[in-house]
């Protein structure tokens, strides 16, 4: 694991959450991931650096760190939920529906377009996301 224990078990308080050995290692998995793995992917990958992880105690520990704010969850249709560490900026995501392959689309262009149609319309954003399912063009 790269990411500083410390700072993770501080996170984990700063949430309300006890800092255990799962509660760590899972963020420190999420915080390492480009890939925004699923549950199973986080269970195999916790595995490899605590054995005593099970499949439960990962849905589990990922239900408290969404519910503390530390993770989100990216629901897609027809695939398992995916995780990530919740971002300091908003950004969206693009899915290829050939290989799965979730990729991280930021752009402060849209966020500042995206801004002023809602403030047009009198409102604020609290939350966003967007969903771009894709295919690769051949050649």
């Amino acid at each position: 694991m790269c990411a500083d224990i410390t700072d993770l078990a501080q996170a984990l308080r700063d949430a309300g959450l006890r800092a255990t050995q799962q509660r760590t290692v899972l963020l420190s998995i999420l915080m390492e991931s480009a890939d925004h793995p699923n549950a199973d992917e986080l269970y195999a990958r916790a595995k490899t650096i605590d054995d005593s992880v099970s499949l439960a105690t990962v849905y589990r520990t990922l239900s408290a760190l969404e519910e503390a704010g530390l993770i989100r969850k990216l629901s897609f249709e027809n695939e398992p939920a995916r995780f990530e560490i919740t971002p300091v900026a908003e950004h969206d995501h693009l899915v290829d529906i050939d290989s799965g392959e979730v990729i991280e689309l930021s752009s402060e262009e849209i966020t500042r377009l995206r801004q002023e149609l809602v403030e047009r319309m009198g409102y604020e954003i609290l939350s966003q996301h967007t969903l771009i399912r894709a295919r690769k063009k051949p050649g």
